[in-house]
């Protein structure tokens, strides 16, 4: 039996095909308002393999000068379209916060796509949990302690499944190992999309 840190919570299924299906056409609402691009990393300007965006009062971005919150896309240079009320309600229900997240990160994995371990720490408040959502292919997801030495465990995350990180693991080293290409029919195309709900400042 997987035996996952303190603080961390997975919640398999949550989330039906009708309500994964919605998540999707809204997600869809704002690539349309804030096209999907593809983040560097700091100093090496190598390009990440997930394409991402953002909604909300702020977004996450990264490139060569570092990684940070900003309140306009970095190509487009426009606000960043709001969070969908579907998922500030998920968010409430999940958490029990009376504030709600100020950013949506979308990130959109191809099936050759990974994203190596790393923790959210470019917020300023971590009393907040972080959310996060999983539409599409299955994926291996890795989930550490909160420093990089110590152990890992893996275990699939299915479309619909959500990971809370609060508490004692708020700022748990985490990633996703791999894409399972072709395990759902959610998107026409394959792939999966990943939705990270953070508050950002205290």
């Amino acid at each position: 039996m997987l035996v996952l840190p303190k603080g961390v919570r997975h919640i398999p299924g949550h989330l039906d095909r009708d309500e994964q299906a919605s998540l999707v056409e809204d997600i869809r609402a704002v690539v349309r308002q804030a096209p999907l691009y593809r983040p560097e990393m700091p100093r090496s300007g190598k390009p990440l393999s997930v394409r991402m965006t953002n909604c909300g009062d702020l977004g996450w971005v990264a490139d060569k000068s570092g990684y940070r919150y900003q309140r306009q896309h970095p190509v487009t240079d426009a606000p960043w379209p709001p969070v969908p009320d579907r998922l500030l309600q998920l968010w409430t229900r999940l958490t029990g916060e009376t504030r709600f997240p100020q950013a949506c990160l979308v990130n959109f994995y191809d099936s050759g796509a990974r994203m190596g371990l790393h923790q959210d720490r470019d917020e300023a408040d971590f009393s907040a949990p972080v959310v996060s959502i999983s539409l599409g292919d299955a994926c291996l997801f890795r989930i550490g302690g909160t420093k990089r030495d110590q152990p890992t465990r893996s275990f699939r995350l299915e479309s619909g499944d959500i990971v809370i990180l609060g508490g004692e693991s708020r700022l748990a080293f985490h990633g996703v190992d791999r894409i399972y290409p072709a395990t759902s029919t959610l998107l026409r195309d394959g792939g999966r999309i990943n939705l990270t709900l953070r508050r950002v400042t205290a």
